[in-house]
């Protein structure tokens, strides 16, 4: 059970900042995950009234607010549409609508969660995160790094020509995955990110030229060898990584379907 001892909706991010940087204090987002903990929270920072809950959309990014929920990443039609469906498809499977009302994206990527289908489709696509003291980096160098105290304002999502799709293997529909896996292809080059191994998702690189000399089953094979895997209750190591290899190949010809249109 979690108890909060004062609860302070935010004026600013300067102030959110610095009632954040007491160890104890957190960021509250949707409170999905932090509720299921048993904690004493001395302050709960409320980050709603600071107009970080949209999804901007230029000829060049997308900005998506730290307070946007799932259930807005899945029903936007502009960024569905630049990402083939691929950003509604890594969370459609998240719990269930209600769930998705609530949770937010901040929450979401700060976590750094293994098992996040939404970490893993934001890796494959050219996103960085933009951090109220740190600035703008890429949201691969964020995922590696560990948490701080600093607070995650938004992802940014710069558009290119990309192909993407996201696939995930559950043991039910609304259960956490047992993989997951995206893929772009953009500027010559395909993106692949692989996740819930169970530990949190990472992405490769290899030039378009490399996937169509070797073929999509081929390189599928090579990739899901440099994801380490390892199992728990959901799945065993060697189904993991027989599953990365699958799923990789399943969206390698996704995209290759997309090319032909």
């Amino acid at each position: 059970m979690i108890k909060i001892k004062e609860y302070v909706m935010a004026e600013s991010l300067e102030q959110a900042y610095e009632l954040n940087q007491k160890k104890r204090n957190c960021i509250i987002g949707g409170m999905l995950w932090l509720k299921m903990g048993s904690r004493m929270v001395p302050t709960a920072i409320d980050l709603s009234n600071l107009g970080l809950n949209t999804i901007e959309e230029n000829e060049e990014e997308f900005s998506i607010g730290c307070m946007t929920t799932l259930r807005q990443l899945e029903q936007h039609e502009g960024l569905n549409s630049y990402t083939n469906g691929a950003v509604s498809e890594s969370v459609r499977s998240i719990v269930g609508v209600q769930f998705r009302n609530l949770a937010t994206v901040g929450g979401s990527i700060f976590g750094r969660f293994g098992f996040s289908d939404v970490l893993t489709c934001f890796l494959a696509l050219d996103t960085w995160v933009e951090l109220y003291k740190g600035g703008c980096i890429p949201l691969a160098e964020f995922a590696r790094q560990k948490p701080d105290r600093d607070i995650l304002v938004r992802l940014i999502v710069k558009k290119h020509e990309d192909k993407s799709v996201y696939l995930s293997h559950r043991n039910s529909k609304t259960d956490f995955p047992v993989l997951t896996c995206g893929i772009s292809l953009r500027d010559g080059h395909v993106y692949t990110s692989v996740g819930a191994r169970p530990s949190r998702a990472v992405c490769l690189c290899v030039s378009e030229a490399d996937w169509k000399k070797k073929g999509s089953e081929a390189l599928a094979g090579e990739l899901a060898a440099q994801f380490p895997t390892e199992g728990n209750m959901r799945a065993g190591k060697e189904f993991r990584s027989h599953l990365a290899e699958v799923l990789i190949g399943r969206g390698l010809k996704q995209i290759e379907k997309m090319q032909e249109v």
